[in-house]
Formats: structure tokens, C-alpha cells, sequence
């Protein structure tokens, strides 16, 4: 270390001291400048084991905030992850580097090379490495407090049932399985076991979602009329040969892949359910993508304050996952409503004589490492999840009356129940 260096690190640690106690001391060194150091603005203070700032920012300004409280890496729930596909490598496992009550501790695959490179990549130890005919000896490691299913549709209830019985929390990909019978039976496994089952709807734990629905339960413009929801994509000419494209598999097609964002988010942001349900669907002729699953659906969704909800999804259109609102006082459009991320609001509504259109600014979060990290805190407080499993039921109970009114070209009525978020837990509190 040279001489500036060693100077420059004596007086960091004279200024770091300084802040610690709020007391403010100059440094001085033979020859050199004296320097105050900073106050407890500049340096903080621990309550309750966090670090807080004093507000510095002039009273028209947007606050600063405080800085993230993780826990230590001790105190973390530790989950497995099932399945290293795609949506596991891509944005599951780079999210618990943004989680503050998590940690990543095993791996399961079935393919021995890339369950080897990840492992290396995330630093997990061979002996936390699974295949899925070794799966039940997780029960065996107490590092692993909960699994994170990423499974093809109809694999998620052996695998929730193993975890469960493994004594291991479930963190279950939606939609939870292919029909709300196999939901039932996970949901009692699951609590024959006294473990917790959460599906991950990682739009419930979006922060422009979760704004949205504030201002719809406020009725903050007024009561909600009706709601459009478009989530669309387009599969490669070789598509049939993704699972999701084999109905044993997947259970279905566009609607319980992409269009169950649209159906879960009016359930979500209304606290409703619905009491009718109108559908139809299509399928290009001859295509062998959709052999098995349907191409294309449109459905219809009146809840009981008679709010309607038009919903569209196809596998045969180009990305788009938009969403607009309708109420009495304004109109609310939000790009990229199901996406990973991007998501923006605008407003348009009444400003005195003139209509406009205002930009919403939200602090936008990891959708992934939010929905992880509830389910570490309902795990630690021992509370319900806010998706828990008869959340994931009651999406397949009305998927079966959007198919059956595709099949039958007649409404299908449904029973609702008479409070708001019947099938929900506690709210989260999400941390952005």
C-alpha cells in the first residue's frame, strides 16, 4: 500500500467511527488538510437492527427512502428449485440475488450435465444436487425449507405431494396442475402435512398491479365498469414439440399458459369471482402445434357488481400483454401488464375543462424475488401465503367453465362467493 493509499484508508476508518457515535471529529494528519466528518445525515443510524437516513431532500422533492434490510444469509429461507428449464435459469435463479429473505441452497434435474454447470454457476454443492428419482432424500437435508416447483403443468402434483410429504414448504409455478380435482388433492396433501402451498402468481406481487388494485378497491375513479386483458404470443413453426404444445403435459393451450394472467389479474385487482362465464376458441386447421391445445381464446367474465372483463389470448398473435381499465372517472392503460417487467400506467381522465392523460411513476420491482420472498416471510411468521393453493383452484374451477362454454357455445353460470378475496391470504407486503 502506498503512502496516499494508507493515509486515504486511516482517515476512512476516523470518518467511519465518527459516524457510528453521530460525533463529529476532524482529521488531521502532519502536513495535510483537516477534514469534519459527516454527520449522522450523511452517516445514519441502526434502529432495530436497520440503517436509516434522515430525510435530505427539500420538502417538493420524492423522498429518498431507506436502504434495503436483508436478513443475514443464516437467518434466509433456503429453497430448492425443481426444474432448470428455461423460465428456472432465466429468471427464477438470477432472482435470489435480489431477495432479502432468501437464499438458494439445492438443485434438481434430470439432466446430470446441466444440473452439474449450474450447480458450479450458483455455487451449490454437489451433495445438494438431485435428480428427480433421488428427490424424496431432500427430506434428509435441513437446509432446504422450501421448493420451488417449475415443472411442466401435469408434474406439478406428484412433485408438490413428494416436497410436501419430505416435510418441505411448496412454491408450485401457475397454474398449479390440470384440473381443479389434482388442486384439491395438493391442497390437502399439503395440509395433512402442516406445510404451506403457495402458487406462483408473481403479478400479485408486482408493484404496478398492486397499485392498480389499490385504486380499484378505493374506487379512487369511481366505480370499475369493465376491463379488457390481451395476453398474446407466437409459437415457432417446430412448437409442437414443446411440452406445452402436449396436452398430457400441458392440460391445455394458450388459456392456461398465458391466459390465466389475464383471468387470475381481474380476480386479483377486483377481490371478486366471477358468477358467468362466455367463450369461444379456435385452432387453425391441419396445424400440428395445435393437434393436442387450442390456438386461440376469447372469454368474457361478469362479476357480481356486474364489472366485465373481456379477456383474449392466443398463441397465434403477435407479444402483447396490455390491459386497460374503464371507470366512471377515468380510463387507466398499462403496457406490458404481464411481462417480466416494463410495465408503465398512464391516466386519462378530467383535468379542470380539458381532458388528459397523465404517466403514473412507479418504482418497479423483481416480480420473481417478491413472490419468493413472501413465501419466506410466511414461512418464518407462519402465516398464509396471499396465493395459497385454493387460489390456484378457483382459476381452474373457472378455466373449466371457459372450456366447457367453448364446447357448448352457451354461458356457464358459477357460484360466488360473498366476500371479497375468498380464496387469498393475508396482503403481502411487498418491499420495493
Amino acid at each position: 500500500m502506498d503512502q496516499a493509499s494508507a493515509f486515504n484508508r486511516r482517515n476512512l476508518l476516523k470518518l467511519g467511527a465518527a459516524g457510528a457515535t453521530g460525533v463529529v471529529l476532524s482529521t488531521t494528519v502532519a502536513g495535510a488538510q483537516s477534514y469534519p466528518a459527516p454527520t449522522q445525515v450523511d452517516t445514519g443510524m441502526v434502529e432495530d437492527g436497520k440503517v436509516k437516513f434522515p430525510e435530505w431532500r427539500g420538502p417538493d422533492e420524492t423522498p429518498s427512502g431507506n436502504p434495503s434490510a436483508p436478513l443475514p444469509l443464516e437467518d434466509r429461507v433456503g429453497f430448492a428449485v425443481v426444474a432448470l428449464g428455461r423460465l428456472s435459469l432465466e429468471e427464477i435463479l438470477p432472482a435470489f440475488g435480489e431477495t432479502k429473505k432468501s437464499k438458494l441452497v439445492a438443485l434438481v434435474s434430470g439432466t446430470p450435465e446441466k444440473l452439474s454447470a449450474v450447480a458450479r454457476q450458483y455455487g451449490i454443492t454437489e451433495d445438494a444436487c438431485y435428480d428427480y428419482e433421488s428427490f424424496d432424500a431432500i427430506k434428509a437435508n435441513p437446509d432446504i425449507k422450501a421448493v420451488y416447483i417449475v415443472l411442466p403443468n401435469s408434474m406439478h402434483r406428484e412433485y408438490v405431494e413428494r416436497a410436501a410429504r419430505a416435510g418441505k414448504h411448496v412454491l408450485c409455478e401457475k397454474p398449479m396442475s390440470i384440473s381443479s380435482a389434482d388442486g384439491q388433492e395438493m391442497v390437502k396433501v399439503c395440509e395433512e402435512q402442516n406445510v404451506k402451498l403457495m402458487v406462483a402468481y408473481r403479478i400479485q406481487y408486482e408493484a404496478a398491479n398492486l397499485y392498480l388494485a389499490e385504486k380499484v378497491r378505493s374506487k379512487a375513479y369511481g366505480r370499475l365498469v369493465g376491463m379488457s386483458a390481451i395476453n398474446v404470443q407466437t409459437v415457432a413453426e417446430n412448437g409442437a414439440e414443446q411440452w406445452r404444445h402436449k396436452k398430457a403435459l400441458a392440460g391445455g393451450g394458450s388459456l392456461p399458459d398465458i391466459g390465466l394472467y389475464c383471468l387470475n389479474t381481474a380476480r386479483f385487482l377486483t377481490g371478486e369471482e366471477p358468477v358467468e362465464v362466455m367463450a369461444t376458441q379456435y385452432s387453425p386447421e391441419g396445424d400440428p402445434r395445435y393437434a393436442e391445445v387450442e390456438e386461440t381464446v376469447s372469454f368474457t367474465l361478469r362479476f357480481p357488481s356486474n364489472f366485465i372483463a373481456n379477456c383474449f389470448t392466443s398463441y397465434g398473435a403477435r407479444d402483447d400483454k396490455h390491459q386497460r381499465l374503464n371507470f366512471e372517472k377515468a380510463t387507466v392503460d398499462m403496457a406490458n401488464a404481464y411481462k417480466y417487467d416494463g410495465q408503465s400506467l398512464t391516466v386519462t381522465e378530467l383535468d379542470g375543462e380539458k381532458s388528459v392523460q397523465k404517466k403514473v411513476e412507479i418504482a418497479l420491482n423483481n416480480q420473481f424475488a417478491a413472490e419468493i420472498d413472501h413465501m419466506a416471510t410466511c414461512i418464518i411468521e407462519d402465516r398464509k401465503p396471499r396465493t395459497p393453493g385454493e387460489e390456484g383452484v378457483q382459476d381452474h374451477v373457472v378455466m373449466e367453465a371457459i372450456y366447457e362454454s367453448a364446447r357448448s357455445g352457451a354461458p356457464v353460470r358459477l357460484q360466488a362467493p360473498d366476500r371479497l378475496d375468498a380464496f387469498r391470504g393475508p396482503p403481502a407486503a411487498v418491499e420495493l
